[in-house]
């Protein structure tokens, strides 16, 4: 089977979840009707669900893994400097969220959390670019806003106090254009109606403190580990106004052909922007992922082309340079880290 490296364009990729949503992602893509827990489209995997063999995995227009066809030539899909600091792992997850009810309040672990206790060099770092919101309160929750004891955390999860875990965190408004760095670590949650493309690094991690209701037990919510060494990743710390400001960056109103959008913080787990090309944007030779959000274009590379349009996502190799886009349209960019940092 040919595995060069091309631009391709990806179908909707929603493994099942255990909660609600999906219509904001069957209206942005044009397709009739929301699978009911299909609120995640997981673009340009190459990571698995936890538990599962291929759950999660994007498959090519021709049928491969992306997953394997990344393995079986990773000099074109991801060339040489990340191949040196990252290996044949792409280094980063894609999801566009939408979130039909409120999520549960959760972590994910450390990168050297998950080496001492999962066996995976990533851990579960996030960021979040809202692009659209629905209802008259969108709010995500992220940090705890006082410093929580253990002893406390542990009655909490113990008890499932679940209004308790949700009004000790920071409760943020946003609308487009927002922004939201997620440090492993971090307590957080996403309420109903908010829209996300989210980068991650390729892991499916998690740390479920608010499970009740959500998962069938206990023993689904803590990776198979106990709820001690579980909760031995979570940041108990307050996140006072001035950490909160360098997680959470406001981009909605700011113009011009390439808007970065993530934290300074972010930046060495991922990178993202927002491109409106018009007349033409050339990309750096990078492993990436589009996603467009509005209007019609072309993505041009030196033997071929794709026709860029609403709902559209594109997986781009490092060996297609030079991409070029053209075209009135809004895509959101995202790669992962620059190899040296």
């Amino acid at each position: 089977m040919d595995t060069t490296a091309v631009p391709l364009p990806l179908p909707a990729n929603q493994p099942r979840q255990f909660y609600r949503g999906g219509g904001s992602i069957a209206e942005l893509r044009g397709t009739d009707g929301a699978a009911e827990y299909g609120p995640e489209d997981w673009v340009a995997s190459t990571t698995s669900r936890f538990g599962f063999a291929e759950s999660g995995l994007s498959p090519l227009p021709d049928g491969l893994l992306l997953r394997d066809a990344v393995q079986r030539n990773p000099q074109e899909w991801l060339g040489a400097e990340h191949i040196a600091a990252f290996g044949d792992s792409t280094a980063l997850l894609v999801k566009l969220l939408d979130a039909g009810q409120r999520l549960p309040v959760h972590c994910h672990p450390s990168d050297r959390f998950a080496r001492q206790h999962l066996g995976s060099r990533f851990g579960k770092t996030e960021a979040w670019i809202v692009v659209g919101t629905a209802g008259a309160d969108p709010v995500v929750y992220l940090g705890f806003r006082e410093d929580v004891d253990a002893a406390t955390v542990a009655r909490w999860v113990g008890t499932q106090d679940s209004s308790t875990m949700l009004g000790a965190l920071n409760r943020i408004p946003v609308r487009p254009g927002d922004t939201v760095h997620v440090p492993a670590g971090t307590p957080h949650a996403i309420g109903p109606g908010v829209f996300l493309v989210e980068l991650q690094q390729p892991t499916d991690f998690s740390i479920t403190l608010e499970w009740e209701g959500f998962l069938s037990g206990a023993e689904a919510a803590f990776l198979g580990l106990d709820q001690e060494t579980a909760l031995h990743t979570l940041n108990r710390s307050g996140l006072g106004d001035a950490t909160l400001a360098e997680l959470i960056t406001r981009t909605g109103d700011r113009g011009g052909a390439r808007i970065p959008l993530l934290a300074e913080s972010a930046v060495p787990f991922f990178r993202a922007e927002r491109l409106q090309p018009g007349g033409g944007i050339e990309l750096e030779p990078s492993f990436g992922v589009l996603i467009a959000l509005s209007g019609h274009g072309r993505l041009d590379w030196s033997d071929g082309s794709l026709p860029l349009h609403r709902g559209a996502t594109i997986v781009i190799p490092h060996a297609a340079e030079p991409v070029r886009l053209v075209g009135d349209c809004t895509l959101v960019h995202c790669r992962p880290p620059a190899p040296q940092l």
